[in-house]
């Protein structure tokens, strides 16, 4: 089911996110659509370190290989909870990341 969530920001704002989450065992839902059902627990920069934290490990677990690729993409999917603030998404139990590692001969 999809609803709104409100995240504060540092400054005093606040960012509105729609999710699609089943609710914690006994909350009902009560708003309509495109009703703010929920506000969070934390600001969204604070919901966002944990992803950040994941980010900067594997840039640095890439970046010490032996030899290192001219170009690096990571990318992967933010799930964002009112309750778990944001998540790496995954369609199972695992997370997905998809590296892609580019090196280039010089001539």
């Amino acid at each position: 089911m999809k609803h709104l969530i409100a995240f504060p920001t540092d400054d005093g704002g606040t960012v509105v996110v729609e999710v699609e989450e089943e609710p914690a065992p006994g909350m009902v839902r009560a708003a309509r659509p495109g009703e703010v059902a929920e506000r969070a627990g934390q600001t969204f920069a604070a919901a966002l370190d944990t992803v950040r934290l994941a980010a900067e490990t594997i840039v640095a677990k890439l970046g010490a290989l032996s030899e290192q690729p001219n170009e690096t993409t990571v990318q992967f999917g933010i799930k964002l909870s009112a309750q778990a603030g944001a998540l790496i998404a995954s369609t199972d139990a695992e997370a997905n990341f998809a590296v892609t590692l580019k090196w280039t001969r010089s001539a």
